[in-house]
């Protein structure tokens, strides 16, 4: 393992941050100019979006030819981090959730015509999307497999759907969907995936659900499916390899995650350190206090620790590992890094920090949503546990 950036690579972040300091960052202030989801108006983005197109910063994750940067894990790890040291970067780049994991599923997964319709739109940036997964109670949470209760049943030469889902994120903005629903009973192919558009008839929009924080656009929504029929055309892999859709999605997407948490961390530690330089207490700046030092040398060690283990899951998929307990393991101590950095910079810039002076109220808000988001670190820890159970000492093998 090497993680040393090629010239390349390096003057490519370079090149981000130096976009995402000029364009994105002023765009941060006033506050008051932020839209309903406290995210970036959509017109202003669209602007920024052509300024990132025009100097080749666009969809990092995706091939050349169909109009990306072709990068690969590892070097996406490096471009989403400096990318989301301003909260609008990603969306910007064409790289935030949630199109930024069903992009990567359509192109890895998706026949030609497909990707033709429902991933190229994308791409371009002419549409949004969203991944149709989770229910309410009873239904599917953490174990689709088990719980799903969306059905689609086969009529004539069509696939009829009926149930609820809720927490969609970005349903309200979306033009294309990737909807998870249970075609069988069998315990590991009863679930297929399907693709829809907005306009079909037979769903709705109940509700945006209200949340604690800040959101992508569309907000996180509840949705009834009453009759959708969906074409056989537009079922994604094969009848039966829902689950598997969603383990292709969600494992890189958990991991993009912690590439753009990373960046969200360094930003909070940049506005915490201004502010301990700048201000004094009983004769001395905070940041030449001892115990300040302790807070920010700590914040910084976790942002490192972090990295490494996003970096090394990244480094694993690129070998074509599926990195289950790399993926898990970093998805974990990177949501817990964040939340604990942006806690520590709130403390040490005090009330200004839990102001809105500072986007550090922002991103406390956002952060907690980091140990639910694409499994809760609970269901992780145990991914981690029963690895061990099974490998033993062999859990921390070296590769070779």
């Amino acid at each position: 393992m090497d993680f040393s950036l090629s010239p390349e690579l390096e003057a490519l972040r370079q090149k981000t941050g130096a976009f995402v300091k000029e364009h994105c960052i002023p765009l941060e202030s006033p506050r008051e100019s932020f839209d309903e989801h406290e995210n970036i108006p959509l017109e202003k983005l669209a602007i920024l979006r052509d300024k990132a197109k025009a100097v080749g910063l666009w969809a990092p994750q995706m091939p050349k030819e169909l109009g990306g940067m072709g990068l690969t894990m590892a070097e996406q790890a490096v471009i989403y981090e400096e990318a989301n040291y301003s909260i609008f970067g990603p969306a910007a780049l064409n790289c935030s959730a949630p199109d930024d994991g069903n992009m990567r599923l359509l192109s890895m997964v998706g026949t030609e015509e497909q990707k033709k319709i429902w991933l190229q739109p994308i791409i371009d940036g002419k549409v949004r999307s969203a991944f149709v997964m989770t229910e309410p109670h009873p239904g599917a949470g953490s174990d689709p497999a088990g719980m799903m209760r969306t059905k689609a049943e086969k009529k004539g030469d069509k696939w009829v759907v009926h149930g609820r889902k809720w927490f969609i994120t970005g349903a309200g903005a979306s033009d294309h969907f990737i909807l998870i629903a249970r075609t069988s009973d069998d315990p590991r192919n009863g679930l297929s995936a399907f693709l829809f558009h907005k306009d079909q008839p037979g769903w709705e929009i109940v509700r945006k659900v209200p949340i604690m924080g800040p959101e992508e656009h569309g907000g996180h929504c509840e949705l009834r499916f009453d009759g959708l029929e969906i074409a056989e055309e537009n079922i994604l892999m094969k009848l039966g390899d829902g689950l598997r859709a969603t383990q292709i999605r969600l494992g890189p997407a958990r991991l993009t995650h912690c590439m753009r948490w990373l960046g969200m961390a360094k930003r909070a530690m940049a506005i915490a350190a201004d502010y301990a330089k700048e201000r004094e207490s009983f004769g001395e700046t905070l940041a030449e206090h001892e115990g300040v030092q302790w807070m920010l040398g700590e914040a910084a060690m976790q942002i490192h620790t972090g990295r490494l283990l996003t970096m090394y899951a990244a480094w694993k998929l690129d070998q074509g590992d599926r990195a289950r307990k790399e993926l898990s393991m970093a998805k974990v101590e990177v949501a817990e890094m964040l939340n604990s950095v942006i806690n520590t910079c709130i403390q040490i810039c005090g009330a200004r920090g839990y102001s809105q002076d500072t986007l550090l109220e922002w991103m406390y808000r956002y952060a907690r949503q980091a140990k639910l988001v694409d499994g809760a670190s609970e269901v992780h820890k145990m991914v981690m546990a029963r690895f061990f159970m099974q490998e033993g000492t062999d859990f921390w093998s070296w590769d070779h």
